[in-house]
């Protein structure tokens, strides 16, 4: 039986990643990255979590279900989850204090985004399991160089 009640409006895509310790990797996503649980089944180690900025992002104790090859760490080798908030500099800033590592310190990176440049002030890190994860704010758009 799960707890708490899913969120009012599913995201339209959502990771659902395995995890090799479930609550070391539940206080990184809710104590470091800000996340809040919308539901959990806690017979499967399972949490859905919201964070306050929009992103959705579920989580669950590897069960040998659905492993499409070896797990090995990092996980997630190839992806990149992207997060996006209101505010990257409070969240590196938390990450700091944790006295975790950064795998990109904050950093603000435009990119070609074909008919403009898209501005965001960005950092990457590391979850428990290796799964590389980018913290962003968007900060804006400029014309093409």
């Amino acid at each position: 039986m799960g707890t708490g009640a899913p969120p009012k409006q599913w995201a339209a895509l959502m990771a659902e990643m395995m995890v090799q310790d479930y609550p070391a990797s539940l206080a990184f996503w809710t104590d470091i990255l800000g996340f809040a649980i919308a539901f959990t089944r806690p017979a499967q180690k399972l949490a859905c979590l919201q964070h306050p900025d929009g992103a959705q992002i579920m989580i669950y104790q590897r069960d040998g279900d659905w492993e499409t090859g070896e797990m090995q760490p990092p996980y997630g080798r190839g992806a990149v989850i992207q997060v996006y908030v209101k505010d990257a500099a409070a969240h590196a800033a938390r990450v700091t204090a944790a006295g975790l590592p950064f795998y990109v310190p904050l950093r603000e990176k435009w990119r070609d985004w074909g008919d403009r440049m898209g501005g965001q002030r960005e950092f990457l890190l590391q979850d428990p399991d290796g799964y590389l994860v980018m913290v962003a704010e968007r900060i804006g758009e400029r014309p093409l160089d």
